[in-house]
C-alpha cells in the first residue's frame, strides 16, 4: 500500500486556508517539488508548514533583472519541496520564517546581508555575514557587484556588534576568540557566567567569508565541482557529490553505476575518517591523552589507504561532473576490507577501556545536553540531531543511488549529551563499515564517467547528500553557455552551530571545549 503524499495534503490545506500557491514541475529539483508562493503569503506559508510539522531545511536567494527570488526548502518524512517567491529588486521586503523556525534566523540574515532583502518581522537586525566589509547599500550577491568587491584600505573593526548581555549580581563576561590558540578557523564566543556556570553564550562567526556563492558565477561544471569540494575541506567528497548531483540533474546526465558506487565508497570513508578523528579530539578535550593518540593513529592509517586508492588523503577533486576522476584498482579492494575489519576490532577494544573509566563518564555524561525540543526547533541534522532523537538520514529516508539498493542503519539516541553524540559517532562508524563491506562485495563494472552535456540556460538542479555531519543541500542554476549562474551549498553546520548556544546553558566554562568538539560545526561550511 502506497503511503500518502504529505505534500499533496499540505497543498490542499494551504488552499483551504486561502493561500494562493501553485505546484510546478521542476524535474531538476527532484526529489523536491517546486511550490510558487505570492510574496504576501510567504509568512503564512512558514507558519502553516510549522503547524504541519515540516522541517525548515534551507533558505537562499537569487538576484534577477527586476526581482529577487527567495527560496526555502522544507522536508517531512523524506518528502521535500522548495517554496519560491519573488520580491521587487527596488523594494525587496518579505515576511520572516524565523518566528516559526528559529533555524531560519541566520540564513535569513545571510540573505539580507548579501542580497538586500529585508525580512520585515525578523527579530535580529544585526549583520551576520557582512562584518562591515561592504558599505550600506552594497550587496555582494547582486549581479552588478564585482566579485573582487570594492574593499577599503582597511576594513573597519566590528566593534559595533551588540552582544546580548545577561544582567545581575556576580555576572561577568568572558570573550573567547576570534583568534584561537590552535589551528582552527576564527570564531568569537561571548560567555556570560556566574562563577564557573555559563548563563548565556553567543557566537559571532563569518570572519573568513570566502565569497563561494559569488565566485561560483561564470564557472563551468568542472570548475564548480572543484569549488564545491572546498566549501568545507573535511566534507570535500559530500559537498562535491551534492554539487555534481545538482548539475547532473540540471543537464540530464546519467551517471554510470560504477561511478555512483565509487562516490558512495568515498563518502563512507570520509565519514569514518572524521568520526574517528573527532572521537579522539573529544577525548583530548577531557585530557585523556591515550585515547586521543590512539584514535588519531587510526585516522591517519585510514587516510593513508584513501590516498593510495584515490590519490588524495581527503579524496579531494575525486568527484567530477558525470562521475569520478579515478577508478579503484582491484588490488585495493581486499586491503580496504581488511582495514575496515581491523579498525572495527581496534575501536571495539578502545571503547571497552574508555567505557570502563569513571573519569571519562564524569566528563561526558549529562554534559552539554541538547533537548529533543531544541534539536527539532533548530532542525539539527546528522549525529547532533540523532543524539537528540531526530531520526532522519537522507540515505535511508530520501535514498539516492546506490543507497537505494543498500540497507542503511541509522543509530538513534535521546539523551542529547556529549556522551550520546560520541555513541552515535561510534555506531555510525560501525554502520559505515557495514556499507563499505556491502559495496566492496558487489562492485559494478563499466565506465566511471559519462560524457558531459551542456545544460541549457535557466535549467536548475538540487543535490541532496548525507554527509558525515548530516544532510548537505546544493542548488545550482545554469546561465548561457553552460556557465553557472547561481550556486548555493547548505552545510549541516548552519543548523548545529546555534545548538551550541543552547546546550551549554548550566554547564561550567571548562566544559565548553568538549561540548563544542562534540558538535564540531564547520566554520568554513557556515561561512560561504
Amino acid at each position: 500500500m502506497t503511503a500518502p503524499d504529505p505534500l499533496s495534503g499540505f497543498l490542499d490545506r494551504l488552499s483551504a486556508a486561502g493561500l494562493h500557491v501553485e505546484a510546478q514541475q521542476a524535474p531538476g529539483l527532484a526529489p523536491a517539488r517546486l511550490v510558487i508562493v505570492p510574496a504576501a503569503d510567504w509568512g503564512r506559508l512558514g507558519r502553516e508548514a510549522k503547524v504541519a510539522a515540516w522541517r525548515w531545511a534551507a533558505g537562499w536567494g537569487e538576484d534577477g533583472d527586476d526581482t529577487i527570488g527567495v527560496n526555502a526548502c522544507f522536508e517531512k518524512a523524506g518528502t521535500y519541496f522548495v517554496a519560491r517567491t519573488l520580491v521587487p529588486r527596488a523594494t525587496p521586503v518579505l515576511a520572516s520564517h524565523s518566528a516559526a523556525y528559529p533555524g531560519a534566523d541566520r540564513p535569513e540574515r545571510h540573505i539580507r546581508d548579501l542580497l538586500g532583502v529585508t525580512f520585515s518581522d525578523h527579530p535580529d537586525p544585526r549583520r551576520w555575514t557582512r562584518h562591515h566589509a561592504w558599505q550600506q547599500g552594497e550587496y555582494p550577491l547582486r549581479r552588478d557587484f564585482p566579485a573582487a568587491g570594492q574593499p577599503p584600505a582597511q576594513t573597519p573593526a566590528d566593534y559595533q556588534y551588540n552582544f546580548l548581555l545577561a544582567q545581575g549580581s556576580g555576572v561577568y563576561e568572558i570573550p573567547v576568540g576570534p583568534v584561537h590558540a590552535g589551528i582552527i578557523e576564527p570564531g568569537h564566543f561571548r560567555f556570560q557566567a556566574v562563577g564557573e556556570t555559563v548563563l548565556k553564550l553567543e557566537e559571532r562567526l563569518a570572519y573568513t567569508h570566502k565569497g563561494i556563492e559569488k565566485i561560483a558565477e561564470g564557472r563551468d561544471a568542472e570548475g564548480l565541482a572543484r569549488l564545491a569540494g572546498r566549501v568545507s575541506g573535511d566534507s570535500t567528497v559530500a559537498h562535491a557529490w551534492a554539487a555534481c548531483m545538482a548539475m547532473e540533474k540540471a543537464a540530464c546526465v546519467d551517471v554510470p553505476p560504477r561511478a555512483l558506487w565509487l562516490r558512495a565508497l568515498m563518502c563512507e570513508r570520509e565519514r569514518v575518517a572524521n568520526h574517528v578523528g573527532d572521537v579522539g579530539a573529544i577525548l583530548n578535550d577531557i585530557a585523556f591523552a591515550f585515547g586521543f593518540h590512539q584514535f588519531a593513529r587510526l585516522r591517519e592509517e585510514w587516510q593513508r589507504v584513501s590516498h593510495e586508492a584515490f590519490g588524495h588523503r581527503l579524496m579531494m577533486d575525486c568527484i567530477v561532473p558525470g562521475g569520478v576522476a579515478t577508478d579503484l584498482e582491484s588490488r585495493c579492494m581486499a586491503p580496504m576490507l581488511e582495514q575496515a575489519d581491523a579498525l572495527r576490532q581496534q575501536i571495539g577494544k578502545l571503547m571497552l577501556i574508555i567505557n570502563d573509566l569513571p573519569s571519562v563518564a564524569d566528563r561526558l555524561r549529562d554534559t552539554g545536553v541538547l533537548s529533543p525540543e531544541y534539536a527539532s526547533a533548530l532542525g539539527c541534522l546528522g549525529y547532533v540531531g540523532r543524539a537528540s532523537g531526530m531520526d532522519f538520514d537522507v540515505r535511508r529516508d530520501a535514498p539516492y543511488p546506490p543507497y537505494d539498493g543498500l540497507t542503511v542503519k541509522v543509530p538513534l539516541n535521546h539523551f542529547g549529551d556529549v556522551n550520546a553524540r560520541v555513541r552515535i559517532r561510534i555506531e555510525e562508524i560501525s554502520a559505515s563499515f557495514d556499507l563499505i563491506r556491502a559495496l566492496l562485495a558487489e562492485p559494478p563494472g563499466g565506465p566511471i564517467r559519462a560524457d558531459w552535456k551542456e545544460a541549457s540556460a535557466g535549467s536548475e538542479g538540487l543535490g541532496l547528500v548525507e554527509g558525515w555531519r548530516g544532510e548537505i543541500l546544493s542548488c545550482v542554476r545554469f546561465g548561457a553557455g553552460g556557465k553557472i549562474a547561481r550556486f548555493f551549498p547548505r552545510d549541516p553546520s548552519w543548523t548545529t552551530w546555534p545548538a551550541i548556544e543552547l546546550l551549554i546553558h548550566g554547564n561550567i566554562v571548562p566544559d565548553f571545549p568538549v561540548c563544542n568538539k562534540s558538535v564540531n560545526g564547520s566554520y568554513s561550511g557556515q561561512d560561504l
